[in-house]
């Protein structure tokens, strides 16, 4: 499977390309709820879901007093923006 050009706006790629991505990016696939999916990073979990109307993070226990830090971004952005966003950490 191909994915379109990194700055192609999410929106214009189909769920399994989205996936594919996510998974070449180290995500797993939550098996209860198969629309999201986790990342860990040495200095960072966080958890992805692929809303109706966006990308939600949630970075896990990432503010301050332990808080968790939760982002949104539309499917309008091109995918190198989201990675760049959201793959850079809290």
């Amino acid at each position: 499977m191909t994915l379109p050009p990194s700055d192609t706006p999410l929106y214009n790629h189909p769920l399994p390309e989205i996936e594919q991505w996510l998974t070449n990016l180290g995500c797993q696939q939550d098996k209860e709820n198969l629309h999201c999916w986790v990342i860990a990073r040495a200095t960072w979990s966080a958890e992805v879901c692929l809303d109706i109307e966006e990308i939600t993070v949630r970075y896990i226990e990432a503010g301050d007093g332990g808080e968790d830090i939760k982002r949104s971004f539309k499917y309008s952005l091109s995918r190198q923006d989201v990675e760049a966003a959201v793959f850079s950490g809290p």
